[in-house]
């Protein structure tokens, strides 16, 4: 097996702990906790759902040196949270794709942290990595299959600019 990219979230605490998704993921040994943003990686990849650059295989190389970086908040409170990022950082925005998981099935965008994960994983071509996360849910396996064209089409554009316009076949 060879090497996989590194997922860190920070974890804001303002969810269900049953429910969390970052949680799981740690105690299954895919990614690591942190409770302050210092504590987030340099030069990382964000997933942002604010950030004005898409995630594409433009940031391939930073996710494997640097890692793979998530907010774990509430969605009431995301913009706020997201501001305070350090500049540090390198902010994705991920492609529309459509939430699976119970709380938010169907809603694009509104996706849990493993399928955000997820989708930035298959996207950058580690199609492997992102099964194996999503196995820790009997519905995970689903957002592959409920996204493919799409995620597809994400993952064999080069840049930002192409999947943005893949991505507008789908809104």
């Amino acid at each position: 097996m060879g090497r996989e990219i590194t997922l860190v979230v920070y974890h804001a605490n303002e969810d269900d702990p049953k429910k969390c998704s970052a949680r799981k993921l740690h105690r299954f040994g895919y990614a690591s906790l942190v409770k302050s943003m210092r504590r987030l990686p340099n030069h990382a990849v964000l997933l942002d759902p604010f950030a004005e650059k898409c995630l594409s295989q433009e940031d391939r190389e930073s996710a494997f040196v640097h890692g793979l970086a998530a907010l774990d908040c509430s969605w009431k409170t995301a913009e706020n949270v997201f501001q305070r990022v350090e500049a540090t950082m390198h902010p994705r925005a991920l492609p529309f794709v459509l939430a699976v998981n119970p709380v938010n099935y169907g809603k694009p965008f509104q996706l849990s942290t493993v399928e955000a994960f997820a989708a930035a994983l298959y996207i950058l071509g580690e199609v492997s990595q992102a099964k194996k996360i999503l196995g820790i849910y009997t519905w995970g396996p689903h957002f592959l299959e409920f996204n493919k064209e799409p995620l597809e089409e994400y993952r064999k554009a080069r840049t930002s600019t192409e999947v943005i316009r893949s991505m507008k076949k789908y809104i």
